[in-house]
């Protein structure tokens, strides 16, 4: 490409951007209204006001998904009632076309009225819930659009119920109390509204307000030390990346004995238990979770895979990175809070060990590649079955381990003059605009940190299923796997039970193990072991009475019909992936590991 051409396609590319910038600018925005005359009932009633530019007919859609989310959800089931007026009151008529899309015929209307409601009672992060005391609300459940539209302003105006005295969300005010305004839909969908009498506190970074929203905390919630902590992650987490590229962050901690968390550009659904403060293991996890989904801020709602925006919000977007955008942010998570002395090096050493022996305890590791798993996401991940263990990788968990690797191959390449956070922050500098990565850029990025091919560690442990490899990365952070594995010895079947109302249920079977080869299924009620009973809580017990090696005959009920299967017991697995410190490691190691873990020399 000759350098006059490179200048003609920046110089396009540039007016693109500002057309693109005008255009939202001058278009007339979609005005809507929430209120809540009946909260209890759990529905939010929605008034927009819609530009027509004298099109004689507009179609609507509602999305199907909402990002950072890997699902169809189709949430139009939860929309009642769409009707449509002029400027004047009288009715339109209103065709439903799709399932998340209707038609209205404008009568030559230069805008038009439509109101629908939308019931709101799932406590997930990605839904709607709405109930006496508070209502949280995700863009993509709650609004319509048009469909096909160019850049165009959304306003928002919320209505509180009587007795509620907030409405908060990261959108900037447009006027007033309760009024914002989104620059298009892509930043409404992305800009969750939490309306009630929350717990607010406010911190800065980098003199970027902050907001910790806490719904529920009913005087058990310890909310100064939890907003404390999460200003000293999140200067942290600026540290790492060196900019803080929003003007307003907003953590929604709905304390509503439910679990999750979902990023957004600016701001965070998460979801716990009031109860998080009161342990050091449930309040840990939680740090861990806001941590995470404040990394997703920078790693995907900023440097995102090509194909994760624009969006289409009516199919699946697929992609082949969810193990960088899910995986390395779990596995910065967990380093940033050890970095910021929010964690201590054991506590972070003991939980990559968890995730390592998570992967290596699933048989899917060898059936699936990190990038299928990234890929099939849409059908598989959010739709486990009891065989899911046996046949899929989770892009979370692999990708995990797969930072801690990646970490160690950049700095054994650079004699530990560059990491991972290097390979980050220049990613993030070259694809964190409008054009996000595809698989390979990220690859390249790496190569160009690490100074040298990796083309063995993607084809190895991204682009395959099977084995990784971690001397190379213990060697250079001074750790080992521990000896002590435990169970060795111990008898094995090979399955997981649940107890169903008093009867032993087999829950699962592990790939390749003695269950497995011996004919049991899922769902069999295992009623004796050579005929003598086991009770519920009773299998392992009978187990320990044999030797691996041993044949035993297990009565059955499978749908009502007995029947014996002879299983040959295996060893149980060893716990090997226990890591400790290598008492073995030289000082170059030890300082490698301290550098690793942000810490000084002289703090073990």
């Amino acid at each position: 490409m000759t350098a006059m051409l490179r200048i003609t396609l920046l110089v396009s590319a540039v007016l693109m951007i500002h057309a693109a910038s005008v255009a939202a600018q001058t278009a007339e925005p979609i005005r809507y209204t929430l209120s809540f005359p009946a909260p209890h009932t759990h529905y939010v009633e929605v008034r927009a006001v819609v530009p027509t530019e004298g099109q004689p007919a507009v179609d609507l859609m509602m999305a199907v998904w909402t990002p950072g989310s890997y699902l169809v959800r189709e949430y139009a089931r939860h929309v009642e009632r769409v009707t449509a007026s002029d400027p004047g009151g009288a009715a339109l008529e209103v065709t439903k076309t799709h399932k998340n899309r209707w038609r209205v015929s404008t009568d030559g209307a230069a805008e038009i009225t439509v109101a629908y409601r939308v019931y709101g009672r799932e406590m997930s992060v990605r839904t709607n819930w709405i109930e006496a005391d508070f209502a949280m609300l995700n863009g993509a459940p709650t609004f319509l659009t048009l469909v096909d539209d160019g850049p165009r302003p959304h306003e928002v105006t919320i209505e509180p119920a009587d007795d509620w005295r907030q409405s908060i969300t990261s959108l900037p005010d447009n006027g007033g109390a309760h009024h914002y305004v989104a620059a298009d839909f892509d930043t409404l969908v992305d800009s969750p509204f939490l309306v009630g009498n929350p717990e607010v506190y406010e911190f800065d970074v980098a003199g970027v307000p902050h907001y910790l929203v806490n719904q529920g905390e009913a005087g058990v919630f310890d909310g100064p030390r939890a907003a404390r902590d999460l200003e000293i992650m999140a200067r942290e987490h600026a540290r790492l990346w060196g900019t803080v590229p929003f003007e307003k962050y907003v953590f929604f901690n709905m304390l509503v004995e439910a679990a999750g968390g979902l990023e957004h550009k600016n701001s965070t659904i998460l979801m716990g238990s009031r109860f998080l403060t009161r342990t050091r293991n449930a309040y840990r996890n939680w740090l861990e979770l806001a941590s995470h989904e404040y990394f997703h801020t920078w790693n995907v709602k900023r440097l995102r895979p090509e194909a994760l925006g624009p969006f289409d919000y009516e199919a699946e977007n697929y992609t082949r990175s969810l193990w960088v955008v899910e995986g390395i942010t779990d596995y910065y998570a967990n380093l940033v809070l050890v970095r910021a002395g929010l964690t201590s090096p054991a506590e972070y050493i003991t939980a990559l060990a968890g995730q390592i022996e998570s992967l290596q305890g699933t048989p899917g590791r060898l059936v699936q590649s990190v990038e299928e798993a990234s890929f099939d996401a849409w059908i598989k991940y959010y739709r486990q079955d009891e065989n899911s263990i046996n046949t899929q990788v989770s892009y979370y968990t692999k990708g995990h381990v797969l930072g801690f690797l990646l970490d160690g191959a950049v700095r054994a390449a650079t004699g530990h003059e560059r990491s991972l956070d290097d390979v980050m922050r220049l990613a993030y500098e070259r694809y964190s605009g409008e054009r996000g990565y595809t698989p390979e850029q990220f690859r390249q990025v790496t190569e160009e940190v690490a100074g040298t091919s990796l083309e063995e560690f993607w084809q190895t442990n991204v682009e395959n299923p099977g084995e990784v490899a971690y001397d190379e990365a213990l060697g250079t952070f001074g750790l080992r796997f521990g000896s002590d594995r435990g169970v060795d010895g111990q008898p094995w079947l090979g399955i997981n039970t649940r107890n169903d109302g008093g009867r032993l249920v087999v829950s699962r079977v592990f790939r390749d193990g003695p269950a497995w080869h011996g004919g049991l299924n899922v769902d069999d009620e295992i009623l004796d072991i050579d005929a003598i009973r086991v009770t519920s809580d009773g299998l392992d017990a009978r187990l320990r009475q044999h030797e691996p090696g041993d044949q035993v005959s297990v009565l059955v009920a499978r749908r009502g019909e007995l029947r014996r299967q002879d299983v040959t017991l295996g060893d149980r697995p060893p716990r090997a992936w226990r890591l400790e410190l290598d008492d073995a490691a030289d000082n170059e190691q030890q300082a490698h590991r301290m550098n690793w873990l942000g810490l000084a020399l002289s703090n073990p």
